[in-house]
């Protein structure tokens, strides 16, 4: 039940995260052409809500990944959706945000709004006919779906972030979720080197 949460809880936030993208786009344009009003429906929706969706949405997504056999890398979908995954979110936050003010980059505030809701719906492709097959690093033993308490657990990060943002640091920050997603690799890797050290000790 907790594995469905987090497939839930993903598909909400990248669903969300989408339609933000366009609903930016939509305002971005509208306060280009002269309703510098706007702007600041555009920053609000940036900063209350297209930050939130963005972070829990990544965070799900590439934890979907790393508690399950699928890994990160092992498919080429999920290795091109993690690459955009990470893409979007830095063009977000270091190309797009900034220029949300009249005097930001016209193309940019265009062109990047209209491009972060057509990666979205890539991604939404990529899920649903998962292409490409196996990439070259998909070798050694099959990785094991992580214990139910491991998904229950990643369904209260994105909102322990949420108000460790909003109530004590004032502002979004994913400290949690990115704490997690570096983590959790690393712990994975070394429980299967001992797994397949002591499958060797046992031969």
């Amino acid at each position: 039940m907790s594995r469905k949460l987090l497939v839930w809880l993903h598909v909400m936030t990248s669903t969300g995260w989408m339609f933000m993208a366009l609903a930016l786009f939509v305002v971005v344009n509208y306060a280009l052409v002269g309703r510098v009003w706007a702007f600041e429906v555009a920053l609000l929706l940036d900063v209350e809500v297209l930050q939130a969706m963005a972070g829990a949405s990544a965070f799900s997504g590439l934890l979907l990944s790393g508690l399950t056999p699928w890994g990160y890398f092992r498919h080429w979908w999920v290795a091109v959706k993690v690459v955009v995954t990470i893409t979007q979110l830095y063009a977000g936050i270091f190309v797009l945000s900034p220029n949300l003010h009249p005097g930001g980059s016209t193309a940019l505030l265009r062109v990047g709004s209209l491009l972060m809701f057509s990666a979205l719906a890539c991604q939404v492709w990529l899920s649903v006919a998962k292409p490409f097959g196996r990439t070259p690093w998909a070798t050694g033993p099959k990785p094991r779906t992580a214990p139910p308490w491991a998904f229950a657990a990643c369904l209260a990060v994105p909102a322990l972030d949420y108000a460790l943002g909003h109530l004590v640091l004032g502002r979004s920050t994913p400290v949690l979720s990115l704490l997690v997603v570096l983590v959790h690799p690393v712990v994975r890797a070394v429980r299967a080197r001992r797994r397949l050290a002591a499958a060797g000790r046992a031969v």
